[in-house]
C-alpha cells in the first residue's frame, strides 16, 4: 500500500505534467489589439462652471470613451453656452460628435447647427470645431448664416464660442432684407 503523502505527490506531478503538455503556444503577434471604446455612457451631461456659474453644458444620448481620453458621440451632441449672468445664450447641435483630448477640441459632423439666441443668428454647416482652450468655433466647410435681415453663405468661418462675432474665409453670397 502506497502512503497517502506519496499518492498526493504523484497526483500533483501527473496534473502538472498534463497541464504543461496540453498547453498550446500562442503567437502573440496574431492577437488583435483592441482599439475600441473601453467605456460607454448613456444620457450624459457635462457641466463646466466658473465662479459657481455654469458656462457650458454638454449633452449626449451616448458617449464612447477610449483609453487615450478621446470620446465619440455617435447619436449626436448638444452644447449650451451661457453668458456672464448664467443665462443660455448659444447652442450647438450636431448629428455626431468627437472629442480629441490631446488638442482639447470637439468636432461636430452631419447636420451642424449653431443658434445665438440673443442675436437671433443661425449657422448651418456639415462640420464644425470648438476649441475649448481658445474659446473659438470654426470650420473650413461651406457655411450658411441666417440673421434677422440677411443670409450669408461662404466657405470657412471662425467665431467666438458664443457666435457673437464671426468672420468668413470666403464669402460666396449675401442676401439683404430677406424678411
Amino acid at each position: 500500500m502506497v502512503p497517502y503523502r506519496a499518492t498526493k505527490q504523484l497526483l500533483f506531478l501527473i496534473l502538472l505534467v498534463g497541464s504543461i503538455g496540453c498547453r498550446e503556444d500562442v503567437d502573440k503577434s496574431q492577437l488583435a489589439y483592441y482599439e475600441g471604446p473601453y467605456r460607454t455612457s448613456f444620457e450624459i451631461e457635462l457641466l463646466h462652471s466658473d465662479s459657481a456659474i455654469v458656462r457650458t453644458k454638454l449633452m449626449a444620448d451616448k458617449q464612447l470613451e477610449f483609453k487615450n481620453g478621446d470620446a465619440e458621440f455617435p447619436e449626436g451632441i448638444v452644447i449650451h453656452f451661457f453668458d456672464k449672468e448664467g443665462e443660455l445664450s448659444t447652442t450647438i447641435r450636431a448629428d455626431r460628435g468627437y472629442f480629441d483630448r490631446k488638442s482639447n477640441i470637439y468636432r461636430g459632423e452631419g447636420d451642424v447647427q449653431v443658434h445665438n439666441l440673443v442675436k437671433e443668428q443661425k449657422l448651418n454647416s456639415e462640420e464644425l470645431f470648438w476649441d475649448k482652450t481658445k474659446k473659438k468655433i470654426y470650420t473650413e466647410k461651406f457655411v450658411t448664416v441666417e440673421e434677422p435681415d440677411r443670409i450669408i453663405k461662404g466657405t470657412g468661418m471662425e467665431a467666438d464660442e458664443g457666435f457673437n462675432e464671426y468672420k468668413f474665409t470666403k464669402v460666396t453670397g449675401e442676401i439683404d432684407n430677406v424678411l
